[in-house]
């Protein structure tokens, strides 16, 4: 059975669709692997660049080989902090991870599920591309209807201002 390719959002920089119960972003940086690696996988830099505009993020925990623990805190100005969390499932750099990605939704509790990460060269540039397995098109929907694509695209565009700085 194959799977119908459903535009989410696509801008000019970003690729991004659903497949059955996966949600895709794809992304081409002019940034070499290692540094697009060092740029997820650095506890110092990840804050540079991780969250939305008008967002600040602190790496709580950060142990980054399989098994291996993360927690990042989301802070904004307008509302509570946000905490992000998971484990590292299968790392190898620089080529990519998969890790499990959650958050707590008040009322609900947690939410979230498996992410997988690559880092393909391509003539010296690196596409990123995150494949977030939900599960089904219906919690798609509900993760869509939070503005996470908007969110997504910030943060992305955060990481390739802070690549171009070198």
């Amino acid at each position: 059975m194959s799977t119908t390719r459903i535009d989410r959002g696509s801008t000019d920089t970003t690729a991004i669709y659903s497949e059955g119960g996966d949600l895709v972003f794809e992304r081409t940086f002019d940034a070499r692997r290692e540094q697009v690696w060092k740029a997820f996988t650095d506890p110092e830099i990840v804050p540079r660049w991780w969250g939305p505009h008008r967002t600040t993020t602190t790496v709580a925990k950060m142990d980054v080989r399989p098994g291996g623990k993360w927690r990042y805190v989301s802070h904004a100005p307008d509302r509570d902090d946000v905490a992000f969390y998971g484990e590292y499932v299968e790392v190898d750099p620089p080529a990519g991870f998969k890790w499990t990605f959650m958050f707590d939704v008040e009322g609900i509790g947690p939410q979230g599920g498996p992410e997988t990460f690559t880092f393909e060269d391509v003539d010296g540039k690196t596409k990123v591309t995150s494949i977030g397995h939900m599960g089904s098109p219906e919690i798609i929907e509900g993760a869509l209807a939070t503005g996470m694509v908007g969110g997504a695209i910030e943060t992305w565009d955060r990481l390739e201002a802070l690549l171009a700085k070198g």
